[in-house]
């Protein structure tokens, strides 16, 4: 009875190839190794970070700095010897913009420096103006009673925007923070974003944007906002609108630090008169209004294979307050560097790995997602194109500078056990977690829609979140560089293995969906 049992079980897994590859994975552990001893020795990391921030300068989608990052990109991959390395067009974006000149700094009672920076996509001062500054909380903003109260008091000022709660509450918490074991094994959902959180962010865009037209009408001059997160002089640097070819003209606006915003709240509650000074020059490109994508392929080698896919990606734009180091430049020079490795050590994938560097992904993942439409389908009516069928899988990252600790795997259960194995190959000490759980907002989500499997990696947090998130303080120093080295071994291991193995890697079934971020 044992013999026949054995025997069936041999028939089963036989039979079942999906099973037998995921138990068994023919890994190449001697590539892997020359992958981590070619980084370790000849990393090109921190000349990458340095082109494509200190260099190139902030990358807001379709400003000159995202050319200039772009077009590095591609001539240095195509110094490495990869191929069809261009700029793509995905379809109409809207108008880019740069800050050609800005100062702001309070002048009465007495004369002080303010940390600020102008709003992406502000109107100009048209010189500069000096004015009294007018507090409204951010929660007054929206309320239409008080709006019309007060709608005399904003003529001919700067109307100051702060939020109730001035307290640095997290001051007692350390900004950096590393995955313990424990946490990645109990890891939840991150940054999910529904279609019910898209529309209330929308509706909530919309009475803001609204509100900000009365104060124009009503004869305010400028907006100083100092309502958003950050302390010790970190300032969060975002705008939801304004590039579009139609967004209506708003008041000038600078955003500040909570410390320089809360002082002259002080001063405007002792009875002092509170003046500031406020220039803005910011110049809009509208001549170009499609938006791009970096992409470049290494060719596959195999002449059944070589047609198939495996990509990879980051987003490239970033906002204008840093030269978005952590966010994204730094899945950008990952990416890049996996690749260049690959190209180096003259592996030879037999499928094609194809890189991709995204831009629009602020404003809604735009890049991607139109790449995804125009290369492989709609999710949402189910219109697969021919392609979508050759492609192996998609890698993201986009979750700061932290090393890998593991990959999210999106539900995708059929997944784990191969991915476990491709990690227990890489040889890391500490990233070894494949996790089921879900992790959203960012390009990966545009292929998981249309059916291909898609995965954002692990990452440590480090001071992401706390710290440099879509703030000034975004710069080439918070790398982590023996992070990003560590990240660059794993990946290129990753792709290097998803184009060699015999077989496509396994799909959930597709869903029919509407994209999350669609209507941004």
């Amino acid at each position: 009875m044992k013999i026949i049992c054995r025997l069936f079980a041999i028939l089963f897994l036989l039979s079942n190839t999906s099973l037998l590859s995921a138990q068994q994975e023919m890994i190449d552990t001697n590539a892997f190794q020359m992958i981590r001893q070619a980084e370790m020795n000849s990393s090109q990391i921190p000349d990458i970070a340095h082109y494509l921030t200190d260099v190139s300068g902030s990358r807001l989608t379709n400003s000159p700095g995202f050319f200039r990052a772009g077009k590095w990109a591609v001539e240095t991959m195509k110094k490495w010897g990869l191929v069809n390395a261009r700029l793509e067009p995905w379809g109409d974006y809207g108008k880019g913009w740069e800050i050609e000149d800005f100062h702001i700094s309070m002048k009465s009672p007495y004369n002080g420096y303010i940390i600020g920076y102008a709003l992406p996509w502000s109107s100009n001062t048209n010189g500069e103006i000096r004015a009294p500054i007018y507090e409204v909380l951010n929660t007054d903003l929206v309320d239409s009673a008080y709006m019309q109260k007060h709608r005399n008091d904003f003529k001919g000022k700067i109307i100051l925007l702060t939020r109730a709660n001035t307290k640095h509450d997290e001051d007692f918490k350390p900004f950096s923070s590393r995955y313990t074991d424990s946490e990645l094994v109990n890891i939840k959902d991150l940054y999910m974003v529904g279609r019910p959180e898209l529309e209330f962010y929308l509706k909530s865009a919309k009475i803001l944007e609204h509100a900000k037209l009365l104060l124009k009408a009503d004869g305010a001059l400028a907006i100083v906002n100092c309502a958003r997160r950050g302390r010790d002089g970190t300032v969060g640097v975002q705008n939801s609108g304004g590039y579009k070819l139609n967004s209506p003209v708003l008041l000038p606006e600078a955003v500040i630090s909570a410390e320089d915003g809360f002082k002259m709240r002080r001063l405007l509650a002792s009875g002092h008169r509170v003046e500031i000074a406020l220039n803005i020059k910011g110049k809009f490109y509208s001549d170009d209004i499609k938006g791009y994508n970096v992409v470049a392929e290494i060719p596959g080698t195999d002449p059944a294979l070589k047609s198939q896919l495996v990509m990879i990606g980051g987003h490239l734009d970033s906002w204008n307050g840093a030269t978005g180091a952590t966010d994204n430049a730094a899945g950008c020079i990952v990416m890049m560097e996996a690749v260049r490795l690959l190209d180096s050590l003259n592996l030879k994938p037999k499928r094609t790995i194809r890189i991709a560097l995204w831009s629009g992904e602020e404003q809604g993942v735009y890049g991607s997602y139109n790449y995804v439409k125009n290369h492989f389908g709609n999710g949402e009516t189910g219109s697969i194109k021919p392609e979508q069928k050759n492609i192996s899988a998609y890698f993201n990252l986009d979750a700061g500078s932290g090393r890998i600790r593991g990959i999210f795997v999106q539900r995708d259960t059929a997944i784990k056990p191969i991915f476990e194995q491709w990690f227990a190959a890489c040889n890391d000490p500490v990233a070894k977690t494949v996790s089921v759980s879900n992790t959203g907002s960012t390009d990966h989500l545009s292929f998981d829609w249309a059916g291909i499997p898609a995965f954002q990696f692990i990452q440590d947090p480090l001071d992401y979140e706390s710290k440099t998130h879509h703030t000034n303080m975004d710069t080439y120093d918070y790398l982590q560089m023996d992070d990003l080295k560590a990240s660059a071994i794993i990946v290129a291991s990753f792709i290097y293995q998803a184009a060699n193995r015999p077989d496509l890697l396994p799909r959930k079934p597709m869903v029919k969906a509407k994209f999350p971020f669609d209507g941004f």
